[in-house]
């Protein structure tokens, strides 16, 4: 199970949109999917249609047990293979400014019974459970509190995302300190996978230059595909539909940047470890 962050320290520049995108093509590519909702915003549960549920992201922070977790997710209207740990505005009480080592470590704790979970369906105890989740995106608020550190504890890989402009450049720096910070402090897995810019315009100067910073920052982690500023994002997220069924050119071209970060995600999935079986020592001659 491959954990992403989608991270951002500023409002506005797609965090969510990137979160939906990554899920619509890893649900593509026939890879069993969750979504952590853990904005208080809750857009995400929003965008991926997701009926009401007795807990939510909140209440697993609360007390991460398995039985709070199957309460907490459901699936998504977007069809198989897709579901979602719904978020609330409640999870806001979990967003304290300098949280302990056990608030950060509940989101981690709660995904790592998840995933012992999915083995042992995987093993046989449980035939009829459906297969194990490949990847858990975390869409996480736009702030560093213990929300955000929470997904860093728990995740694999952090996907920073920016648009090319002068203030989210500033806070694209802001989240890879907060990366770096977290992998010293709590996750030394943490990796940040790279730095994913959206809304851009063509034949912009504002847009060019601010790219060209963003690559002399951060030299080969800036993404190669950038998201353009279309129209269909949003009209996709606003039909709770995958950009990846949404039929325009535009849409066509999101998708594709979708695809390349999906597949940069599996390249750097690190292969599960798997426990060392002791032997018997050799007999005396």
């Amino acid at each position: 199970m491959q954990v992403v962050a989608s991270l951002s320290l500023k409002g506005g520049v797609g965090k969510t949109t990137v979160a939906l995108g990554l899920a619509g093509a890893a649900q593509q590519h026939g890879l069993r999917t969750l979504v952590v909702d853990l904005d208080p915003q809750a857009n995400a549960t929003i965008a991926l249609d997701v009926g009401p549920t007795s807990a939510t992201v909140a209440d697993v922070l609360d007390e991460p047990r398995l039985s709070v977790l199957r309460a907490a997710i459901a699936p998504s209207a977007w069809g198989e293979g897709l579901d979602v740990m719904v978020g609330a505005e409640q999870a806001e009480r979990h967003n304290h400014p300098e949280p302990g080592p056990a608030q950060v470590g509940r989101l981690r704790r709660a995904l790592q019974r998840l995933d012992r979970l999915d083995a042992d369906s995987v093993d046989g105890l449980d035939d009829e459970a459906p297969d194990p989740y490949r990847l858990v995106v975390v869409d996480c608020p736009p702030s560093l509190g213990q929300l955000t550190r929470s997904a860093l504890a728990a995740a694999d890989r952090a996907v920073l995302v920016t648009d090319p402009t002068m203030f989210a450049v500033s806070g694209v720096q802001r989240a890879f300190d907060a990366v770096q910070t977290e992998r010293q402090r709590s996750n030394p897995d943490l990796q940040p996978l790279g730095v994913l810019i959206n809304r851009v315009r063509p034949r912009n100067a504002e847009h060019d230059f601010r790219i060209a910073e963003l690559r002399e920052l951060f030299g080969p982690l800036v993404l190669p595909g950038v998201l353009p500023d279309r129209s269909a994002i949003q009209q996709a997220q606003g039909a709770c539909m995958p950009i990846q069924r949404w039929d325009t050119p535009g849409a066509r071209e999101a998708s594709t940047v979708f695809t390349l970060l999906l597949g940069r995600v599996l390249r750097s999935e690190r292969p599960r470890r798997t426990p060392r079986v002791a032997t018997a020592p050799p007999a005396p001659n």
